[in-house]
């Protein structure tokens, strides 16, 4: 059986020099080697991480700088950081900013970039703070203004801020470096805003004072047209602004200022006004030279004809320039002979050119009227020849009014159809019911009044009366048949021959068995009353077969001194059918007149 073997543990020698060992056999001791890393180090720089430091440019490649800045390794940037600078070359001093003295791979890491950012901000604050002037470069153009680079920092330049006067082209500032003060910065969301227009405020300011204290009223200064509004131009004065208003650009009228001047046009003005700081500056350019009014032909009267261009039109009338800053105004009413009331639009237009005779003239207060209408002959003039009471004529509707009908014989003469006058037959209540506007109708002159300008017209007077047939017909007494149109509980109408209709108070239209007639019920009517004047029948059906109601009439009609009923009525249906055959009898072989009439006008009313 063999042995076990047994091992035993060894302690390391705690004075075994690895070190040593590892360089197989070199000589450096440990205190040696501890006083050359110590020589090492105080030949490196003290770097902090997170903080700009400076350092000098060893190598550039195409794309990259490389850059020592005392450390144990040097650090590479991008050269697009260093765009700003296209003469950097080596052996330049940078700033740089410490990302990390070591990565993972053991490589410095640094940023220029950051570096300049870093500086900026202290820069731009301490330019605030001291109110320092500063270069730039504008590097492009954004919404509202430019950007600029400063101190390798993004600054905005508001357009309002790179000049005293507007701006139209912000790209003529791309590329360039300018001056400029920075006015604001936000710390929060690290923004900067700088102006260039602060630098020459002030001296303007100077040059503001010394203009604005020798202003006076009358003066003719040379301006630069700065701005131009739809209500005026803005004037630089050298560095004071002074506004000339639209109306004080030309005698003439000015529908934009744009006509009258350009923008950056060197022009004269003369001082109209200024408020008393002198802040507000009004100016004048049609006052430098004289009113077209004061070289108006001197030989120009009421009564003589121009000619000119409508400038300007309104609803009550037009403005025509019959020279460069003299108008007059066509009322509406000057317009036309015709009295109807209409817009100046409905004759004239902007542009037009026309002719107008002189009707008013105030070279004082430099006012004229003119009027159109009064190169044609007066159509009242005549107006007794053209149409003579009684004569007959056709005319245009024009409106209604709740008395009658204005109707257009000519232009510029006009005549009335009162309501009552419309139609012989016929209730009208209001015109509408007879005719429509644009209708043309045949009427007659009854009155004419030259001085007033009014004539007074007939429609129902083209067709004998027929009421003067019907008192014939419709005498007191007489029955005829009718048709109950309508029912109230006062009253009932019925219709009766001919087209005519009567009147029954409801105590008239009772019949035989009690009841009372009912609509489109055809029963006999007895004539109570006939007033031709006022176009009114009277009648009866309980008369027909009640002889009390006649006697009771003929009470009242004794008592007012009136005539009897004339006619005899009876109880029983029998006696009415026997009246109206009578009637009949000697009344349809006496109406042939009467039907031919009726004939006509329904045929005049159908028109």
């Amino acid at each position: 059986m063999a042995e076990k073997s047994t091992a035993t543990a060894v302690a390391p020698d705690p004075n075994f020099d690895w070190v040593a060992y590892a360089d197989k056999g070199n000589v450096y001791s440990k205190a040696e080697r501890e006083s050359v890393g110590k020589m090492y180090d105080d030949t490196l720089t003290s770097i902090t991480e997170k903080a700009v430091t400076h350092g000098s440019v060893v190598a550039i490649t195409k794309k990259e700088v490389v850059i020592n800045i005392g450390y144990k390794s040097e650090g590479v940037v991008p050269l697009s950081e260093f765009r700003y600078n296209p003469n950097l070359k080596i052996g330049d001093a940078v700033v740089v900013f410490v990302e990390s003295t070591e990565d993972k791979s053991g490589q410095l890491i640094i940023s220029h970039k950051k570096a300049r950012m870093f500086h900026a901000w202290e820069r731009v604050n301490e330019a605030l703070t001291k109110d320092e002037i500063i270069t730039g470069f504008v590097k492009c153009r954004t919404k509202g203004g430019l950007i600029v680079d400063v101190f390798g920092l993004e600054a905005f330049l508001p357009g309002s801020q790179i000049d005293v006067k507007p701006i139209r082209d912000y790209d003529v500032y791309v590329g360039k470096n300018m001056e400029f003060k920075v006015v604001k910065i936000n710390q929060e969301f690290k923004n900067v805003v700088v102006s260039h227009k602060a630098l020459i405020e002030a001296e303007l300011e100077e040059q503001k004072k010394q203009i604005i204290g020798g202003l006076e009223k009358g003066q003719v200064l040379e301006g630069t047209v700065k701005n131009i509004t739809s209500y005026g131009v803005f004037v630089d004065l050298g560095g004071v602004d002074g506004l000339i208003h639209i109306t004080d650009l030309s005698w003439g009228r000015v529908n934009h200022p744009e006509e009258i001047v350009k923008l950056d046009e060197k022009i004269n003005v003369v001082i109209l006004d200024f408020d008393d700081d002198k802040k507000r500056i009004a100016l004048g350019l049609k006052q430098l030279t004289s009113h077209p009014w004061d070289a108006l032909d001197t030989q120009l009267n009421v009564g003589d004809k121009v000619k000119g261009k409508v400038v300007v039109i309104a609803d009550y009338g037009a403005f025509v320039e019959i020279a460069p800053g003299v108008e007059g105004l066509i009322h509406v009413s000057e317009m036309s002979w015709s009295q109807h009331l209409r817009s100046a639009q409905d004759f004239l237009k902007v542009g037009d050119e026309v002719e107008a005779v002189v009707l008013t003239l105030d070279r004082d207060d430099r006012k004229m009227s003119l009027g159109m209408k009064q190169l044609k002959a007066d159509p009242w003039a005549e107006i007794e020849s053209k149409y003579p009471t009684g004569s007959r004529h056709n005319a245009l509707v024009r409106n209604f009014t709740n008395f009658g009908v204005f109707v257009e014989l000519e232009e510029g003469i006009d005549g009335l159809i009162h309501i009552s006058d419309l139609s012989w037959s016929k209730k009208v209540k209001h015109p509408s019911e007879f005719c429509k506007v644009g209708d043309k109708m045949d009427v007659v002159v009854l009155e004419l009044d030259k001085e007033n300008r009014r004539l007074s017209l007939g429609h129902k007077q083209l067709e004998e009366n027929p009421w003067d047939v019907f008192e014939g017909i419709f005498t007191e007494g007489s029955i005829h048949e009718g048709t109950v149109v309508s029912v109230t509980d006062k009253s009932a109408t019925v219709s009766l021959p001919y087209g005519v209709e009567g009147y029954a108070p409801s105590k008239h239209f009772r019949k035989e068995d009690g009841s009372n007639a009912k609509g489109d019920e055809k029963l006999p009517f007895m004539v109570l009353e006939f007033n031709k004047e006022g176009k009114k029948i009277v009648v009866s059906h309980t008369a027909t077969f009640d002889a009390s109601v006649i006697e009771e009439k003929d009470r009242k009609a004794a008592a007012r001194g009136g005539k009897k009923t004339t006619a005899a009525t009876g109880g029983t249906s029998k006696a009415v059918k026997e009246i109206n055959s009578n009637i009949e009898k000697t009344t349809l072989g006496d109406l042939d007149a009467l039907a031919n009439l009726k004939a006509d006008l329904e045929k005049g009313e159908g028109k």
